[in-house]
């Protein structure tokens, strides 16, 4: 993960939401510890179980979090987004990562030590307000997706999944909205608790139902509407 040259200019993160209500001096402090590295398309910048010597904010691309369970399953516990923090294991009392970090697109992320994170919270009150409302939204996203795994046939669990990624990451396009950054039919299943084959059978009915194109790891959603339903609990078939 090379670093980039240091020029860190406030105007990087001034839009951001995590800085809402922070001056310029504030701004400048927050960067000053910080340092900016660019990340390749399947570059790896923490593993799970490494000492969590830094925390990091992504500027741009994409960014999945996976884990692997007790059971040497993985699973995708996340995807990163522009703007988003992340490796923030000290928020979680915990001394190493409880994920790995994998760039999922050419990406561009600031990174600071992990002892930086307590006088930050400190010295920011706005910062660390802002940070809190992080953490309680990933905390309902997460047990959002616990019930959908506890509760839901697989269809709506890949159809919720698929709605996230729109709503995360789509970009319009004259036949649909696309997912912004290449995703596979296993990551997919790693979102959803599922296999391959389930998921390759789900989104090939879906294409044939005119609902998605599933090509080439470039995810086009052809009729939002008729996935939010599916999500809901119709099946592609009875939507034909």
């Amino acid at each position: 993960m090379p670093l980039l040259p240091q020029v860190l200019d406030r105007s990087l993160i001034s839009s951001l939401t995590l800085f809402d209500r922070m001056g310029p001096a504030e701004l400048d402090d927050v960067l000053s510890e910080a340092a900016s590295a660019r990340c390749e398309r399947g570059e790896v910048l923490f593993e799970q179980g490494w000492e969590a010597d830094h925390f990091y904010l992504l500027l741009h691309g994409r960014l999945r979090i996976t884990q692997v369970t007790a059971e040497g399953q993985q699973i995708i516990v996340r995807m990163v987004n522009p703007g988003d923090l992340f490796g923030i294991a000290k928020a979680l009392q915990r001394l190493d990562y409880p994920g790995t970090a994998t760039a999922a697109a050419d990406s561009v992320v600031l990174r600071w030590p992990m002892d930086a994170w307590v006088g930050m919270l400190d010295r920011h009150p706005a910062f660390a307000v802002n940070t809190m409302q992080v953490i309680g939204s990933r905390l309902q996203e997460a047990h959002t997706r616990l019930r959908e795994m506890s509760t839901e046939a697989v269809e709506r669990r890949v159809g919720h999944a698929v709605l996230r990624l729109v709503s995360q990451s789509g970009r319009k396009e004259d036949h649909g909205i696309r997912i912004d950054f290449p995703i596979s039919r296993q990551e997919i299943a790693e979102m959803t608790g599922t296999t391959l084959h389930t998921v390759s059978r789900i989104l090939s009915a879906w294409e044939s139902a005119g609902i998605v194109d599933a090509g080439r790891q470039k995810l086009l959603v052809k009729d939002p509407h008729r996935l939010l339903l599916i999500a809901d609990g119709l099946s592609a078939g009875m939507l034909r």
